[in-house]
């Protein structure tokens, strides 16, 4: 029998790292191409060609693998693709990962200066993203460029995904993820996947985050305005997840 499974979301958060050690799995088959992602879902047009088209398109490659993947980091942040993959796909297990959203929103800038979409400062960029959202080009990019911080609000993102697909939502954390335990996590997460958890992955050579280069310092005092404006959403993901968050300390 066939299953599926979205990984959909969040930006810059180790999804592809993670695809790659799904992929790695023998009864797993990703999506391919991965680049562009596929995005099936964000709009009813692609949704309409339905799911014989979906696996024609993405997963010919596929042979005995029982699970079908896709990754589309834009989906989180748009609650109707969660209903049309619902409509599409029937069930599927849905992955979010997700990181302290500071290092989160300083990863995003650095995409976004480093493929030319934004050419403030660091601290401008997350000083205006304070204030509000700033204008983007709809036809260039399927969500914003210039999200750092709303994208951090994982909390506010997640309720349409357990509305779609009660019970199959696994929230896992980077910072575990690549942490010195990472091979029960991920073996953890196959088991919640339902695969093999005791297949060991080989080494896959895919960086963990994709751009290279150190990125400018933040002053405190902005750091501590950006840990005030998450205060509120990462309490909400804590008490949803019903655990400590892993960028959480006793100061903050």
């Amino acid at each position: 029998m066939t299953r599926h499974l979205l990984v959909v979301g969040a930006q810059r958060c180790g999804t592809t790292y993670l695809t790659a050690m799904l992929d790695a799995h023998p009864e797993i088959a990703m999506a391919r191409p991965a680049r562009p992602e596929p995005k099936a879902f964000m709009s009813a047009d692609l949704a309409a060609r339905g799911l014989e088209f979906y696996h024609s398109r993405y997963f010919s490659h596929a042979t005995t693998e029982s699970l079908l993947g896709e990754k589309s980091t834009s989906y989180l942040e748009r609650p109707d693709a969660a209903a049309r993959a619902a409509v599409v796909l029937g069930s599927a297990e849905i992955v979010v990962l997700v990181r302290d959203p500071v290092a989160r929103a300083v990863s995003n800038w650095r995409f976004s200066a480093g493929n030319s979409y934004d050419d403030r400062p660091l601290d401008l960029a997350l000083t205006e993203n304070l204030v509000g959202a700033h204008p983007w080009d709809k036809a260039r990019t399927s969500v914003s460029p210039y999200a750092y911080l709303e994208r951090g609000r994982y909390a506010d993102y997640l309720e349409p995904w357990y509305t779609a697909f009660p019970g199959s939502v696994h929230v896992r954390f980077f910072e575990d993820l690549v942490g010195p335990d990472s091979g029960r996590v991920l073996a953890g997460l196959y088991d919640a996947l339902g695969v093999d958890p005791s297949v060991q992955p080989p080494c896959v050579d895919q960086p963990v985050n994709g751009n290279a280069g150190q990125a400018p310092e933040l002053d405190q005092t902005l750091v501590d305005h950006l840990r005030a404006y998450f205060k509120d959403s990462d309490a909400r993901l804590a008490e949803l997840l019903g655990r400590h968050l892993p960028w959480e300390t006793a100061g903050q």
